[in-house]
């Protein structure tokens, strides 16, 4: 990885093409690429050594992992330009259809919250994944972050802190501990995890990752990002006393000065406590 991770960060340095902020998230995207596909099992690969077997082991990752349909085209855009920079243009399909990537969804007010259940959870064998759930419902973490995250250095009491390493595009972040149900479960997880992450010791993070996935499809719980849009709206009436649109609260255009004021300011605050670098990202999960 560390070879395949600094061929391509040459790469970057020696192709610098459009702005600063574009440079920066195409070299998360490629720090990300290089990271999963060492994951993957390819330990010694060469930033020229790209094949369509890299690109389908990356997709089929980031589709498991239900990403949107944004990040995943956003991210086959670096792939591309990735090909071009090493004279392999046709290692990757030109058109997104042809790897099966849905059409952009744009922002509604129907939402795609859900509630995790007790009955949900008493079909789970594996309490590592059970755990990983409640702390993504609780904290709206993402999927691999609930899985990696180590418990004895992310509870900072106030806050549950996460690591670059665990999160998307490697951004840190801070997530308030606003309840005493979620202390109480801050607790349960650490007892669980002790000095470690939410994984078994004699697994790795892809072998959990299975395993989860595995738990998951058998106790019948899909798309489990609809817990962080449960999250995201569930924060945004402590955030401003009403619903949000997408949960049956009012539309943008029927507030008032002040109440758009205390809408952009709730957005802000949530999209800071998901983990996104945009105010407007948030309206997938809150609606507008």
């Amino acid at each position: 990885m560390r070879d395949l991770n600094f061929e391509l960060k040459q790469l970057c340095h020696r192709n610098r093409d459009g702005s600063f902020a574009t440079q920066a998230a195409r070299e998360r995207v490629l720090d990300l690429a290089a990271k999963q596909l060492h994951e993957a099992g390819f330990r010694h690969m060469s930033a020229s050594s790209l094949k369509p077997k890299h690109v389908h082991t990356l997709l089929s990752r980031w589709k498991t992992e239900e990403q949107s349909t944004g990040t995943i085209k956003n991210r086959m855009a670096v792939l591309r330009w990735w090909a071009e920079k090493i004279a392999k243009p046709n290692v990757i399909a030109r058109d997104n259809d042809a790897y099966d990537i849905a059409h952009r969804q744009y922002v509604t007010n129907v939402s795609k919250a859900w509630s995790l259940g007790d009955s949900q959870l008493l079909r789970l064998s594996d309490p590592y994944t059970a755990m990983s759930l409640r702390l993504q419902a609780a904290f709206g973490l993402r999927r691999e972050e609930s899985i990696k995250i180590q418990l004895a250095w992310a509870d900072r009491g106030h806050v549950l802190a996460l690591k670059d390493s665990w999160t998307k595009g490697g951004r840190p972040r801070e997530v308030p501990v606003r309840t005493a149900e979620q202390r109480q479960l801050l607790q349960e997880a650490r007892s669980l995890a002790g000095q470690g992450a939410l994984i078994p010791a004699h697994k790795s993070y892809v072998e959990q990752l299975r395993r989860f996935e595995h738990q998951c499809g058998a106790a019948g719980i899909r798309r489990v990002h609809g817990l962080r849009h449960q999250y995201a709206q569930n924060r945004y009436r402590e955030l401003t006393g009403w619903s949000a649109p997408a949960a049956g609260g009012p539309r943008s255009r029927e507030l008032t000065t002040a109440q758009r004021e205390t809408d952009h300011a709730a957005r802000l605050q949530i999209s800071a406590e998901l983990g996104h670098e945009r105010e407007q990202v948030v309206a997938v999960y809150l609606g507008r």
